[in-house]
């Protein structure tokens, strides 16, 4: 499934069916995407008002950045259930195969990796929240907010697909090596993120 040309409505059809695949990893990617996206939206709606001309030259950047974040995450979607695949194979080998446990280690690994790289592209673009609440028209800082939410519930989503394939992991240093580094970088991401979604609730709020 190419989430560059699949349609919405076919990509919602297959994630709510039986289907292993897309599930909570492709999701998570989804949904920080579209957090991306909104980013990207509230840039474009600013870009080239006189008001915000001095920072015209970091708008720019913003939006060479999301876009390529975007694309990112969305090929992100079709990888984690590549990977998903073989940890399905994996679980189907019998228990007396005295490979099994080996060939369920490395795909546990592998799994764990999408979800890796979906939390640390969406915790390297939350710079860009920070920036539009300077730099982004005021006429849109409501979504501003909703991608802060957007963005931190991405997060919250990647860690529990990590959480679920270390949690099986018979090498429990690296499992709990992978678990303190997805726990560092969600900690840092939310505190960025709560904080952005406070300021602009708060705003409107007056």
């Amino acid at each position: 499934m190419d989430m560059h040309t699949v349609p919405v409505n076919d990509f919602m059809k297959q994630l709510s069916s039986k289907a292993p695949v897309p599930g909570g990893g492709g999701a998570s990617a989804l949904i920080g995407a579209v957090g991306v996206s909104l980013c990207s939206m509230v840039a474009n709606l600013t870009s080239g008002k006189k008001k915000y001309a001095e920072y015209q030259h970091d708008l720019e950047m913003i939006l060479s950045r999301t876009q390529e974040s975007i694309d990112r995450l969305l090929k992100l979607i079709d990888k984690d259930a590549e990977v998903f695949e073989p940890l399905s194979a994996a679980y189907g080998i019998p228990k007396e195969d005295p490979n099994r446990d080996a060939v369920l280690e490395q795909a546990l690994v592998a799994a764990c990796s999408v979800p890796m790289e979906i939390l640390k592209e969406v915790s390297e673009i939350l710079d860009v929240i920070v920036q539009l609440m300077v730099k982004g028209t005021r006429l849109a800082i409501s979504d501003v907010g909703v991608a802060a939410s957007a963005l931190r519930c991405a997060m919250e989503s990647a860690i529990l697909n990590i959480y679920i394939n270390t949690k099986l992991m018979r090498d429990r240093e690296y499992a709990q090596k992978t678990n303190m580094e997805a726990q560092r970088i969600l900690s840092a991401g939310v505190k960025t993120c709560e904080q952005v979604y406070r300021q602009v609730s708060d705003g409107l709020m007056g």
